[in-house]
């Protein structure tokens, strides 16, 4: 509830080691700087972007930072179900797996403030297997890095 930049409010999350989820609408990240926009929010400590549909670039940059695009199902968004903002997100059926599968569905948990909880699916937007490689390493460089440290010899 209080007002902050959004730069401030990311710290403040970071800091409580709260990662964040982007909820938007159509073609997100259409018009944005592409690979500086998945960077910028990758370093502000987002790790899924929610949206209706995703801006194709913008969608495979987000994987190449370790960021996960989800996309609600169709007719669904943040206003059919009912979702203001203030609710606070979970991502079931990821944790403890080997990664997210391409086109895999998960559902969303979104807690209100007074307790109430919405339930919904969403299908993870890694649509090869290569995408869901470089979001299970975390990004395309911490995956160039371990393939690169696999192939060099342990000095003796």
């Amino acid at each position: 509830g209080e007002a902050m930049t959004i730069f401030d409010a990311a710290m403040r999350y970071q800091a409580e080691g709260r990662p964040l989820l982007v909820v938007a609408g159509k073609e997100y990240g259409s018009g944005s700087s592409r690979d500086w926009a998945a960077k910028g929010a990758a370093l502000l400590g987002v790790r899924a972007v929610l949206a209706e549909s995703f801006e194709r670039i913008h969608r495979n940059n987000l994987i190449c930072v370790g960021v996960l695009p989800l996309q609600f199902r169709v007719g669904m968004n943040r206003k059919t179900l009912g979702l203001q903002g203030d609710e606070s997100y979970s991502i079931e059926g990821i944790a403890g797996k080997d990664g997210v599968q391409p086109g895999e569905e998960l559902t969303i948990r979104a807690r209100r403030p007074d307790g109430k909880e919405v339930l919904f699916p969403v299908t993870a937007r890694l649509d090869t297997r290569l995408e869901a490689e470089y979001h299970r390493h975390g990004g395309i460089m911490p995956y160039v890095l371990r393939r690169l440290y696999a192939d060099v010899e342990e000095p003796m």
